[in-house]
Parts: C-alpha cells; sequence; structure tokens
C-alpha cells in the first residue's frame, strides 16, 4: 500500500501558510510510510520531542484498481470510496528542514502521521467536487472546508500521480487541506465529518 498527499491544494491554506494563494504549475505530490496510517480510531501518541504537531484535515480517497498512466477523463473509474482523514505534520520539524534545504519526509510520514476514518461509497456523492466536511477539536469546529475549492480536482491529482507511479488496489491519496490548520495537544478529542455524518475520531494521548 502507498500513501500519497497533495500540498498546496486550497488557495486560504496557501496564504495562511504565507505562500501565494495560486494554483501551482503542476501538483505537489510528497508520500508517507506504510507505517504512518493510524486507522479504527486509536489514539494518536504525541511525540512531543518533534515539537509543534499540526493537524491538517483532508479528504482521502481509496484506489480500488491497478492503473498505470490514467487519463485524467477516465480516473473517476480508480477510486470507489472516500473518508476524512488527518495529516499530522511536525510544523517546527518541517521548517529547519526547508530552511536546510533538505527532504523534509521525516515531518509528514512519521508513524501515526495518517489518521484515516470510516470509509464511504464514493456513489453516495453526487459530486466528488462538491463535498463538504470539517473538523472539531473538543467539541468546537475547527477546520472547514469543500472540495469545490481544491486547486488540482481530484481526477487531475490521479492522473498525474500514475505517471510516475503504478497505482494498486488500497492505495490512498490524501487530497490537500483547507484553511484552519493548527496545532494538538495532549488530550484532544477530535472528530471528523463529512458532510453531516461522522467519520472519524480519536484521542491525543
Amino acid at each position: 500500500m502507498k500513501i500519497f498527499a497533495i500540498g498546496m491544494n486550497y488557495a486560504k491554506h496557501n496564504e495562511e501558510m504565507g505562500r501565494k494563494p495560486d494554483r501551482p504549475a503542476e501538483p505537489v505530490i510528497f508520500t508517507k510510510a506504510d507505517s504512518a496510517l493510524l486507522k479504527d480510531g486509536k489514539p494518536f501518541f504525541l511525540p512531543e520531542e518533534m515539537g509543534r504537531i499540526d493537524h491538517e484535515t483532508e479528504l482521502v480517497v481509496r484506489i480500488c484498481r491497478l492503473g498505470k498512466s490514467i487519463p485524467q477523463q477516465f480516473a473517476h473509474r480508480y477510486y470507489d470510496a472516500v473518508t476524512l482523514g488527518i495529516d499530522f505534520t511536525a510544523r517546527d520539524l518541517q521548517a529547519r528542514l526547508k530552511k536546510a534545504g533538505h527532504p523534509w519526509e521525516i515531518s509528514k510520514g512519521f508513524d501515526g502521521s495518517a489518521v484515516i476514518g470510516k470509509w464511504m461509497p464514493i456513489d453516495r456523492y453526487r459530486d466528488i467536487q462538491a463535498i463538504h466536511f470539517h473538523l472539531d477539536i473538543n467539541g468546537k469546529t475547527i477546520q472547514q472546508g469543500c472540495s469545490s475549492d481544491m486547486l488540482f480536482r481530484v481526477d487531475e491529482i490521479i492522473s498525474y500521480i500514475s505517471r510516475f507511479f503504478t497505482l494498486k488496489t488500497g492505495d490512498l491519496l490524501y487530497t490537500g487541506t483547507p484553511a484552519g490548520v493548527g496545532p494538538v495537544s495532549i488530550n484532544d478529542h477530535l472528530e471528523g465529518y463529512i458532510e453531516d455524518e461522522k467519520v472519524l475520531e480519536f484521542n491525543v494521548k
């Protein structure tokens, strides 16, 4: 199983991070190790030695068939379910690595950094590019977004990734985070919703 993620895919998030809101020339892709996956509501153990850990709430799609060099018009055939996930980011470490000109995969791909919720069949939704979602922390809505605001649409991303990687059944795609990212703390209770349905719930330990 491979875990793909896209950065800089929502204009307002780009602005809050001090970047231009414009759509990049190409999707910004990175990967996470399979040991990053955290599912079934298990707690996230905060790696305090890594400094500030930020939540980034994202729609996640599940690849359902083998594919390589997939034309964009056929990309919708290659995923069958969607859920909400958290792309945890060691923000202090990421900043230090970027400043030094080093790769920053460690800050994104550490154990437990890819939280995943309950899968929902994609045919439950009228349009994958019209899905609303939000994250509550300790009962308060902290992040919210809509897939219509993505700079790169899901089918575009899948087509692009498949130029470089063979997609396989069970691979995951984190599609980017809207504005509102921020740090988590021990004893935080996180709940994630697609539309009005809770699909994600876990605690920070």
